[in-house]
């Protein structure tokens, strides 16, 4: 495995960093005072939106786009070095095409849709015409295991009729969002005795305007209010034609699993990118403060926090890397690729608050004021304890593998214990 940045992967970053530079970063605050006035997206946006495909800069997050579609077909490991440095600003990506949950609608309907259900939903979607949102948490049950969500889809004729509750639902409150990518349980097949359970669940795509879809709030996040919302929503008898139902009946958890995978290493990717900012201004803080007649980098707890944030964020990359090569891979292991993938998720999770937390505390009372990025940083890295699934769920998939893993190397292990029977009956050398 090399993990070196390949030639492509250092063109499409170094254009990057140039485009950031100039034209994404100088309009870092004015994009916060939009928002601040209630003006949302901010106007200037869209002048930066049209600008990056100019340049190239757009879909870079897609390694399975179509030839005839806009994008550049990078591979997760070239995209990874570029998503961490848009990652510094949590609002860039969507400058390039490369939001969440956007990135992974798109991947889920490249692969799934068909020819109608592309023109209408993954055309506008790959122009950066709409917006989506992706629905599956549920307030009333515990959504970690998804064999417990209860919206529900039933058919009379050929109408797909819904009903049930989702929240925490990202980028519904986008006033660009058309889309709804909805995971429901199929009635018509959970009524079926011989249904496993993780086939009793099918993906429908909702227009975000249909009757009978109510966005009722969006839910603050540890008190920070996202402009384009992480919201709940109402699904009061919506009637959909047969057209609505993305790939086969009852495959939603497949599916997903195809959209999941490559949105956690972006988070992943991103959240790195924002740890590496946070121990830079961390480090350019305390080489400025002083405290008792002395710079606050000279203080050895002060050094110690910097050293394990230097190593912890170095760990993380180098575990995210290798897992975006194996995605790669079109013959890794999907047991393996399913552990790695939960590993990263925990991992960046826990990397972004410890990360975090250590820069607050060497910046002091500014940290925790809006006038940098740590405190939402922070905000962010908590919740990422329970998007896409809590840490305790992906810790289990990562055990459950080590353990086949340990069952299959069991004999093998028997040589490395030293018993007296063992000790009686040394083996013979031929």
């Amino acid at each position: 495995m090399d993990f070196s940045p390949s030639a492509t992967s250092r063109k499409w970053l170094q254009k990057t960093e140039v485009f950031f530079e100039r034209y994404v970063l100088p309009h870092n605050a004015a994009w916060h005072q939009s928002v601040a006035d209630g003006v949302y997206p901010p106007p200037f946006l869209a002048d930066l939106k049209a600008l990056a495909p100019d340049e190239g800069l757009w879909n870079l997050c897609l390694p399975n786009l179509p030839f005839d579609a806009p994008g550049t077909r990078l591979s997760n490991l070239e995209y990874a070095p570029i998503a961490e440095l848009v990652g510094r600003l949590p609002w860039a990506s969507e400058v390039f095409n490369c939001q969440a949950p956007d990135s992974g609608n798109m991947e889920l309907l490249l692969r799934f849709a068909d020819t109608a259900q592309s023109a209408r939903w993954l055309a506008p979607l790959l122009h950066g015409q709409i917006r989506s949102a992706f629905a599956m948490s549920e307030p009333d049950v515990a959504s970690s295991d998804p064999g417990n969500l209860q919206t529900s889809l039933h058919r009379e004729g050929d109408t797909l009729v819904l009903q049930g509750r989702k929240w925490f639902i990202t980028g519904a409150a986008h006033p660009d969002c058309r889309l709804l990518i909805l995971m429901c349980r199929d009635l018509d097949l959970a009524e079926q005795a011989d249904t496993n359970t993780h086939r009793q669940h099918s993906l429908v795509l909702v227009p975000m305007d249909a009757p009978g879809v109510q966005v009722l709030r969006n839910i603050p996040v540890l008190h920070h209010l996202a402009p384009e919302g992480h919201c709940e929503i109402v699904l009061q008898g919506v009637r959909l034609g047969p057209e609505a139902l993305l790939g086969q009946a009852g495959a939603a958890f497949a599916m997903a699993q195809a959209r999941l995978g490559p949105g956690r290493l972006h988070h992943g990717m991103r959240s790195i990118g924002q740890c590496e900012l946070a121990l830079q201004l961390a480090c350019a803080r305390v080489r400025e403060r002083q405290a008792f007649g002395q710079h606050v980098s000279t203080f050895s707890n002060v050094q110690d926090w910097i050293a394990q944030s230097r190593v912890a964020i170095d760990q993380a990359r180098l575990l995210l890397l290798q897992t975006a090569w194996r995605l790669d891979q079109a013959d890794s292991d999907p047991q393996q690729l399913r552990s790695d993938v939960a590993a990263v998720k925990v991992v960046t999770a826990q990397l972004q608050t410890q990360v975090v937390d250590r820069a607050i505390q060497m910046f002091g009372a500014m940290g925790l004021s809006p006038d940098t990025p740590l405190a939402y940083f922070w905000s962010w890295g908590r919740a990422m304890h329970l998007m896409d699934g809590p840490d305790e769920v992906h810790l289990r998939t990562i055990a459950r593998h080590a353990l086949r893993q340990s069952a299959a190397q069991a004999a093998s292990l028997a040589a490395y214990f030293t018993t007296p029977e063992q000790l009686r009956a040394p083996p013979q050398i031929r």
